[in-house]
């Protein structure tokens, strides 16, 4: 039987696969599989998976034949994985040898859904330790207790889902699924749907994932259409956290944040194609509109004076449409 399923997708990382692939051979074992997602690169990503596939125990690898985004390349790995548990890796991050042996011993211990962990940031030659925002350690305890409080930093702002693992129960529920086609913030309503419908998880301080900063391909550094794909995905946040059982309580944590990373993008907005920034700002105001608008007025007076005047400016602003489609 396969113990792990490691999801690893690709896409267009010609420069850094060979480094992704070395590590999953340093944490091969007979009963883990790495199920290698190309999505449609068109540089030679393919020719390295394919040459790697060759030396790397239990390599299954998956080519799209037209890309459909990390979310979807997700899914892709999730509908084919055999193991009993399920962890993610992106295709130009890396791992410490043994790391996935560890992880899986931790969450076998704990006996939970999944678990969390912290991980390295790597920008150049810089590293950065990065920790869960959360302070029991190694505790087993029910995730939606792990989402407040709205006005601190907590489990569902900490949105990899490389830095963990999962038992294939939430893939069989559906838990696990992103949503098709978002191009950015796909491990947002991810992560909180992990954390309103597990019925159990834990964090622990394990260190293993190296993640990769600065990489010139990465949506992260890319101002055009596609990191709009972040309302789409918050919306679908706030939507299904209005549903929840708690929306009460739940509703001014995904509100607040929502704003938070709306103030975020407007603050930053030099570095997007002038005709994405129009329809940020209009996507944006729309947002807001749609929001429920008590607690909404909640948030902007719970939030710092120049990030609440930015976002009760865009408010006010009219809402045109017929701008760049997202």
């Amino acid at each position: 039987m396969v113990k792990l399923s490691v999801v690893v997708p690709f896409y267009n990382v010609q420069t850094y696969a060979p480094d992704t692939l070395k590590s999953l051979r340093a944490n091969a074992r007979k009963d883990f599989e790495f199920i290698l997602v190309d999505d449609c690169s068109t540089d030679e990503t393919p020719e390295v998976l394919e040459r790697a596939a060759q030396d790397l125990p239990g390599a299954v690898v998956i080519r799209h034949g037209k890309n459909g985004g990390l979310a979807t390349a997700r899914n892709t790995g999730i509908d084919a994985a055999r193991g009993e548990y399920i962890a993610f890796l992106d295709g130009d991050d890396w791992l410490a040898p043994g790391y996935y042996e560890d992880l899986v011993a931790c969450i076998e211990d704990l006996g939970c859904d999944f678990v969390r962990t912290d991980h390295v940031q790597c920008t150049g030659r810089s590293r950065s330790v990065h920790r869960v925002p959360h302070g029991p350690r190694g505790v087993v305890m029910p995730p939606r207790e792990a989402i407040l409080p709205a006005d601190r930093s907590t489990s569902v702002d900490y949105a990899y889902a490389w830095a963990g693992i999962h038992h294939r129960r939430l893939a069989d529920n559906g838990v696990l699924r992103f949503g098709d086609g978002l191009r950015t913030a796909e491990d947002r309503p991810w992560i909180w749907r992990l954390h309103r419908e597990a019925e159990s998880f834990a964090v622990v301080g394990l260190l293993g994932v190296f993640y990769r900063r600065g990489v010139a391909s990465s949506l992260t550094q890319i101002g055009d259409v596609r990191q709009l794909d972040f309302i789409r995905a918050f919306d679908q946040v706030v939507a299904e956290t209005a549903g929840d059982r708690d929306a009460d309580r739940l509703l001014p944590k995904a509100v607040r944040t929502y704003c938070a990373i709306i103030a975020h993008h407007l603050g930053n907005i030099e570095r997007f194609e002038p005709a994405v920034a129009r329809t940020l700002r209009s996507m944006s105001a729309s947002a807001l509109k749609q929001m429920p608008q008590d607690v909404l007025r909640d948030a902007l007076d719970s939030m710092d004076h120049e990030r609440a005047v930015r976002l009760r400016r865009l408010r006010r602003r009219p809402f045109t449409g017929g701008e760049v489609a997202a």
